[in-house]
């Protein structure tokens, strides 16, 4: 069967929160009071399906997220416009054959018709050679780092997104986005204000 990258669904929670918690030590462990806040803020929230079976998943948002990481802060305090990816997934069986770099140009179809900046970080504690290379060859600069308080120093990454200058001057100047299914944002349960959708 085909992969399939569409948007979490609810059900799809607890697949997310074992994937998550089962990556190692370059992803943050979670739970699902975390997680499910993340499902409702991210503007950006999908999964690789295959036979029934989530296989990835990444989250990622723009800066009126109510979101208190401290990376998506710096973030928010550099820059105006981006969207930050906040963690990428992929199942131990799934690495290695691409499904990184398909995620990666999914958010970029998402974000480059939004905004100028496509952010994340990489953790440097430990260094994974393999993850840095990755982001160097998905077009990714440092643009900065940090210690997080409760965590190992960070890379802290852009990316700048060449369409997006020409979307703004033809489309979002001028009244914004075709309604194309492509383009529609995510329903999320809560909108960026923390108020019920």
């Amino acid at each position: 069967m085909a992969l399939a990258i569409r948007d979490v669904r609810e059900h799809d929670l607890d697949a997310v929160l074992a994937l998550n918690n089962e990556a190692g030590t370059g992803i943050l462990a979670t739970d699902l009071d975390r997680l499910r806040h993340l499902y409702d803020i991210a503007h950006y929230f999908r999964v690789a399906e295959q036979d029934g079976q989530i296989l990835g998943f990444l989250i990622a948002m723009r800066p009126d997220a109510q979101y208190g990481s401290q990376n998506f802060r710096w973030f928010r305090d550099h820059y105006e416009s981006f969207v930050y990816i906040d963690r990428i997934v992929i199942a131990s069986q799934s690495r290695g054959h691409g499904l990184g770099r398909i995620f990666y140009c999914d958010v970029q179809s998402y974000a480059e018709v939004r905004v100028p900046l496509l952010t994340c970080e990489v953790f440097l504690e430990p260094r994974n050679d393999q993850t840095v290379l990755f982001h160097g060859t998905m077009g990714f600069q440092e643009v900065g780092q940090q210690k997080m308080d409760e965590g190992p120093k960070v890379s802290l990454l852009a990316r700048e997104l060449p369409s997006f200058p020409f979307v703004r001057e033809r489309y979002l100047e001028h009244g914004g986005l075709p309604d194309v299914a492509w383009l529609a944002e995510r329903r999320r349960p809560v909108n960026g204000m923390g108020a019920r959708a």
